[in-house]
């Protein structure tokens, strides 16, 4: 007998070509975008005018030429083509892995708890979640990345082996901030994809959603991910935009934050996220979900 809620599967390989190509296009259209977001965030000082705000996003090339300063903003490249892409396959590729298990296992308890439409999306909600947490295994490379964005000078002249020899487990500082931030923020993503096929659109087989329909469920999804995961978000940046000699625990940053900058500051780039990364995030989640269909239905015939 099938589990309940049950759909077609789609092949593994279909999800890695479908994730890995999203992560790929993502990186090329939109890595200046997150450049400028990850600078906001870790600001801790007013922007009050164009001036201060070319100098945060622009930092020691807010003087250049226009050339200059554009091409400012690819600082560690090679990190984020190592982390997105990888990210994108396990996120994108590994959510409906773990969706398939939790349908198995434990889809007649999602229904009996929620019931049957309700209980489908929070599913995919919790898959996601677990997905998010475990994303952690690859903060290395995303930590690599926000220092090469954010904080240059904390490399002083060592390249990647020399600073994982050097730094060790220190790499995965900030892991239980990222966890704290992934599972909402996951949870989010798909959760809020989710409900808009089921509830909106009123699907049965998400898979076949059209183009437009998960265009539509992404910007569900992405906007909820990134109002809910903003305030760990800030903190995540801060932990690991500091310099390797220099950390700084999470909870200090917290206590800092709401002492000297207000509760508005644990949404510091929240705008300029859901303006440019939201975008960055919906094309490629909207791209995955479009592709990997397309992709197995290419490979099964």
């Amino acid at each position: 007998m099938s589990p309940p809620n049950a759909t077609r599967k789609e092949s593994n390989l279909a999800r890695l070509l479908g994730s890995g190509s999203a992560g790929i296009a993502e990186l090329a259209v939109f890595h200046p975008v997150d450049t400028i977001a990850k600078r906001l965030m870790s600001n801790q000082t007013r922007v009050s005018g164009i001036a201060q705000l070319n100098s945060v996003v622009f930092k020691d090339k807010a003087n250049a030429t226009p050339g200059r300063k554009f091409f400012s903003l690819f600082p560690g490249l090679g990190y984020a083509a190592g982390y997105k892409v990888l990210q994108r396959i396990y996120k994108y590729g590994g959510q409906p892995v773990a969706r398939d298990y939790l349908t198995l296992h434990y889809g007649k308890d999602f229904e009996h708890a929620f019931g049957k439409k309700t209980g489908k999306a929070i599913l995919h909600s919790t898959a996601g979640s677990l997905i998010g947490i475990g994303e952690i295994v690859l903060l290395p490379l995303d930590v690599l990345k926000i220092k090469r964005q954010t904080n240059p000078e904390a490399f002083r002249g060592r390249g990647v082996f020399k600073i994982v020899a050097d730094e060790g487990f220190g790499l995965y500082r900030g892991w239980g901030w990222t966890a704290a931030r992934n599972a909402p923020g996951s949870f989010a993503l798909f959760g809020g994809s989710a409900f808009a096929k089921e509830f909106f659109f009123k699907l049965d087989d998400y898979n076949k959603a059209s183009w437009f329909q998960n265009f539509i469920a992404s910007i569900a999804g992405a906007s909820a991910s990134l109002v809910v995961s903003a305030p760990l978000d800030v903190i995540k940046t801060r932990i690991q935009n500091r310099n390797f000699d220099n950390p700084e625990s999470g909870f200090r940053i917290l206590a800092r934050m709401a002492r000297v900058e207000g509760f508005s500051s644990f949404f510091k780039g929240l705008v300029p996220k859901l303006l440019m990364t939201g975008p960055k995030l919906v094309f490629s989640f909207w791209l995955a979900q479009t592709l990997i269909p397309a992709f197995d239905a290419a490979l099964s015939k």
